[in-house]
């Protein structure tokens, strides 16, 4: 049977004419979708791009991987210490030479200007009460917290826009667990107290005889300490409010931001602490003052918040006023105190 229908078909073939035959294969060849003309052959003989191989994670299965991927390094970044990142800075050195000699000598020259001008104003130093005293010594203190940092934000506004980290005072969020201002000063503060504490004892411990005490601003204010509550408070305002803010925000806020630009923020710490204990002109309380500009700088680093330093500066400053106070008030003798521990 087989053979009989390939017969047939046969026939019929041979029995079609040429041009019927031509006719049914223009009418086939339009009919049928022929990939040839549709895709030449060079599209044959290139090779299928090799497809990367990704990790099978069934339960992000139908997630982008490349998403994944970038969330994924967005939290490492975010993870990183910010104690370890520069400030944008936008001056060179020379400002920052240039504008930290300005400080200085604006600081001299302020307290300098204020001696001279007492007499002028009628006002004798050694007929005056010690409570006059105290607030003579807030007032200069004051001015001269002014005059700096006017210097300071004068040169500093020559370079708008500032980067918003950089002179950033921000009260928000004091419990954050990365950037709260409390949070940091409290560890800032133990910290420093603990390390001044061990400082002081191996200090103690490999010195031989004790030198005398300079005569350094503290015992300059010993006469005022627990004289009158009008002494304790304008000592608490000038120690406690406006020398921290004059000296976190120059030594910090400035110096210490402007060396990240050539330095790693660690190593601008270290440096800024040495010039912070140098400043004091004490050199027998150079390795405390050095432990605790440490201290400072670690806490302003990884904040990026001038009130951080500033509350710590605050705390360690008026804290050694009311204890000394409280000292003074119980009958002890701060100067023998003071020469004991130095």
């Amino acid at each position: 049977m087989v053979a009989t229908m390939l017969s047939c078909l046969a026939q019929s073939y041979l029995s079609t004419s040429p041009e019927t035959l031509t006719k049914r294969a223009r009418v086939n060849l339009l009919n049928r979708p022929n990939t040839l003309l549709r895709f030449p052959n060079s599209a044959r003989l290139t090779p299928l791009p090799r497809r990367r191989l990704l990790p099978l994670c069934f339960f992000n299965a139908g997630e982008d991987p490349d998403s994944n991927f970038q969330e994924r390094s967005q939290e490492e970044t975010n993870l990183e210490w910010p104690i370890l990142k520069r400030w944008e800075v936008p001056w060179e050195w020379q400002t920052v030479s240039l504008t930290s000699l300005a400080c200085g000598l604006s600081f001299i020259l302020t307290g300098l200007i204020e001696t001279a001008a007492i007499p002028y104003l009628g006002l004798k130093i050694e007929e005056l009460s010690l409570d006059e005293k105290a607030e003579i010594l807030f007032v200069d203190q004051s001015i001269t917290t002014l005059v700096v940092l006017g210097v300071l934000y004068g040169v500093a506004n020559t370079f708008q826009p500032l980067p918003e980290d950089l002179f950033r005072y921000d009260l928000k969020e004091p419990f954050n667990l990365q950037k709260g201002w409390v949070l940091w000063a409290v560890i800032g503060l133990v910290g420093a107290i603990i390390a001044i504490a061990l400082t002081g004892a191996a200090m103690s411990l490999f010195r031989g005889e004790d030198p005398q005490r300079e005569t350094d601003a503290l015992v300059r204010l010993l006469p005022l300490i627990g004289s009158s509550s009008i002494s304790t408070a304008c000592l608490v305002g000038i120690t406690g409010v406006l020398a921290p803010i004059l000296e976190e925000t120059v030594f910090r806020g400035f110096f210490m931001t402007s060396l990240t630009k050539w330095v790693p923020t660690p190593v601008s710490v270290i440096i800024s602490a040495a010039v912070f204990a140098l400043a004091h002109l004490t050199p027998g309380e150079f390795p405390q003052l050095f432990v605790l500009g440490t201290a400072l700088g670690f806490s302003y680093a990884q904040t990026r918040n001038l009130v951080t330093p500033i509350t710590i500066h605050a705390f360690w400053n008026s804290g050694v006023i009311l204890l000394l106070t409280l000292l003074q008030l119980q009958g002890y003798d701060i100067k023998e105190l003071l020469q004991a521990t130095s």
